[in-house]
């Protein structure tokens, strides 16, 4: 039985809820980014160990959990899924902080990708099920604001803490890197308490039932293959372009540029959130626009023009200007943006409740192994052909073009075989 959908009025303060967790997730997991090259700096890290770091650590996690967790997404209380997740990025944050080698390093990064990422899955299940599917692609709009938002405060707020613990020297023999992860980690794990004053929605639009046997559900899955299939090849070549522009651009202002933390910290936390914001709104009313439509896979229309947006943008590494730069990544992002929340709000209304957190937490498994685990050590296996470290730049651009291309033709290919919505 489907209950009918919350007013407006109730659901949006539950949604901007959702949406700060998905910020307080996203720092925790990318912070580390903006700090990283005084982390290498300290640990002896090289470029591999850094790409693994930010790469396979998260991966891991993602390819093990991600599927068992969306079937429990589908299946079990999806708020206290989320407030697990929470505590996971926090502790993950914290040790960080206190990690005394790359192995211990490798681990809190792992836990932090793990709560950080696998979220994503609770959330868009959670606000699904808060609106109208003809509203959904709004509703999206706010957690990827959230996501994006965090990953601007990571820039933004690493950077600026870095330069002020630095001069603070706030545990003495503690360095400023490690600094930034303790105050942020203890600042995370306070703001968990707020998830608990969220309830469970009601859950709609469903066809076999969440008691429904696993197999059953994975054959229903497997019906919409030929939807599913060019859809994930989209949104994991969209997923590698932008995992490796945003773990790898600090190195490369910091080594093309001549730029430290401090120094783009600012403008990088408004490239990201920019894009994320304007990405979100754009997303959001593409998609609900899209849905609208009689033509069929009309809600993808707007992940296909994004993509071909974003792609010239990937060049953003080679731009002879730090202001060129900031603007090609800023485009990458923002089609970046939009094509993922319109492939969230298309998972969204166009497969049955049962299934919606299984399909997404196989996106982010799969793709999230892909993309972590595979562009940013294949961005630096690239760079040995150009001279190595000197040659991140080249590599990165080559990299983000190729996936990029691949993601423009998924995209397509998934529009022309959308299933109708689900009624």
């Amino acid at each position: 039985m489907n209950a009918a959908p919350p007013a407006s009025e109730a659901a949006w303060p539950r949604l901007v809820l959702l949406a700060l967790t998905m910020a307080a997730g996203n720092c925790m997991l990318w912070v580390f980014s903006a700090v990283q090259e005084s982390a290498k700096a300290e640990m002896g890290l090289s470029d591999a160990q850094l790409g693994l770091l930010q790469g396979l650590a998260v991966s891991i996690p993602l390819a093990v959990l991600s599927i068992p967790v969306g079937i429990l997404v589908d299946r079990r209380n999806r708020v206290r899924l989320l407030v697990a997740m929470s505590v996971a990025w926090s502790l993950g944050t914290l040790l960080t902080a206190w990690s005394s080698s790359a192995t211990m390093l490798f681990a809190a990064r792992m836990l932090t990708g793990l709560g950080a990422n696998i979220s994503t899955t609770v959330a868009i299940s959670l606000a699904a099920d808060l609106c109208r599917p003809e509203a959904r692609g709004r509703s999206l709009l706010l957690l990827t604001i959230g996501k994006y938002a965090g990953l601007a405060l990571a820039f933004a707020l690493g950077g600026f803490l870095l330069a002020s613990l630095g001069r603070a020297d706030l545990l003495p023999g503690m360095s400023a890197w490690r600094e930034v992860h303790l105050v942020l980690g203890a600042a995370s794990a306070v703001l968990t308490l707020a998830i608990l004053f969220l309830r469970e929605p009601a859950r709609r639009e469903q066809r076999v039932g969440e008691a429904a046997p696993v197999r059953e559900v994975l054959g229903e899955l497997w019906q919409y293959r030929r939807f599913l299939a060019p859809l994930f090849l989209g949104q994991v070549s969209v997923l590698m372009a932008d995992a490796s522009a945003t773990i790898w651009a600090a190195p490369v202002l910091a080594r093309n540029f001549g730029l430290a933390p401090p120094d783009f910290a600012g403008w990088m936390g408004l490239v990201t959130f920019g894009s994320g914001v304007l990405g979100a709104l754009a997303g959001g009313f593409a998609a609900d626009f899209g849905h609208r439509r009689a033509r069929r896979g009309g809600i993808l229309i707007g992940a296909v023009a994004a993509s071909l947006l974003a792609l010239p943008a990937a060049l953003f590494p080679l731009a002879p200007s730090a202001l060129g730069f900031a603007l090609a990544l800023f485009v990458l992002l923002l089609g970046g943006t939009i094509t993922g929340l319109v492939t969230a709000t298309a998972l969204a209304v166009l497969l049955p409740n049962e299934l919606r957190g299984l399909a997404v937490g196989g996106f982010i498994a799969i793709g999230g192994l892909i993309a972590f685990g595979l562009s940013p050590s294949l961005v630096v296996a690239v760079s040995g052909a150009f001279g190595g470290e000197s040659g991140l730049a080249p590599a990165l651009a080559l990299v983000g073009l190729t996936v990029s291309a691949l993601g423009c033709l998924g995209f397509e290919l998934a529009r022309r075989a959308a299933p109708e919505p689900i009624r």
